[in-house]
């Protein structure tokens, strides 16, 4: 029951509508990527699932297949009616509000969910983030991101896009790209491929806020990455102290590309 492209594209004409450039919008058109992407999600019966982005309601509809509970948010007032018209009569809720600002206890009714999300290239790291650190009724999320920007959340110690960013979604969850998609599946067709990009919270952060201040953490983390090329030595000459390095075991010689979360933390718990 879900959209193909000529619907799709009958439903914007219908209502006057082009895809927002402002907004990041690409809306899917394949019904097998929809599906797809519900499947990897892997909600069913009893599951509370949010859409961020409903957009017209694509992936809306598949994940109604699925027999979860569904949840959409979306941002745009001028797709708040067509999104409506085809959502509502399956028992789908929509929310016109921003997703880093909304009330997820109230639009959740305080019971646990899974994010899944075509989220637009400027939006989707801090978005993401913000329900790590912010939501923990959200227990998983799906997103569909730029195929850059879902590597560098899931990226290891060593990998060509490992940075602050992947530390940070290490921190809260266990991250990793699970899939690939076409630009040929969008109206309008982007210039960039794009993952999928599966996140799932852990029960607890990954390093103790008792033993490791959260903020120092990172505070050391981005002032590293500030000059990622050069040795530990240099890049954190400002912050260290004598005989740091000895004491947490990581040497100066490093470069921070090459540090695991955890060696970040034996630094700042070495200081």
């Amino acid at each position: 029951m879900t959209h193909t492209r000529s619907a799709l594209v009958a439903l914007l004409q219908d209502h006057g509508l082009k895809p927002s450039r402002a907004l990041g919008q690409n809306f899917v058109v394949d019904p097998n990527t929809v599906r797809r992407i519900a499947r990897l999600s892997g909600v069913g019966p009893g599951d509370q699932v949010l859409e961020i982005g409903a957009g017209l309601g694509s992936l809306t509809l598949a994940l109604v297949e699925t027999g979860a509970t569904v949840r959409a948010m979306e941002i745009d007032r001028y797709l708040i009616e067509p999104l409506r018209s085809v959502v509502e009569p399956y028992g789908v809720r929509v929310h016109h509000v921003d997703a880093l600002n909304a009330d997820y206890d109230e639009i959740l009714g305080g019971k646990p969910a899974v994010v899944v999300a075509n989220l637009p290239y400027n939006v989707a790291t801090p978005l993401v983030l913000h329900l790590l650190e912010s939501q923990p009724l959200i227990r998983r999320l799906l997103v569909m991101v730029q195929k850059e920007v879902g590597e560098r959340m899931a990226a290891h110690a060593g990998d060509e896009a490992y940075g602050a960013v992947s530390l940070r979604m290490q921190y809260f969850a266990d991250a990793k790209v699970v899939g690939k998609v076409s630009p040929s599946v969008f109206v309008p067709k982007p210039n960039v491929d794009s993952v999928l990009v599966s996140l799932v919270r852990r029960d607890q952060v990954r390093v103790d806020p008792a033993l490791v201040s959260e903020d120092e953490l990172f505070s050391v983390i981005r002032t590293a990455f500030g000059q990622r090329r050069k040795m530990l030595r240099r890049s954190l000459s400002a912050w260290t102290s004598e005989g740091v390095f000895e004491r947490s075991g990581v040497a100066e010689t490093r470069r921070p590309e090459e540090l695991t979360l955890e060696e970040f933390a034996a630094l700042v718990a070495a200081k």
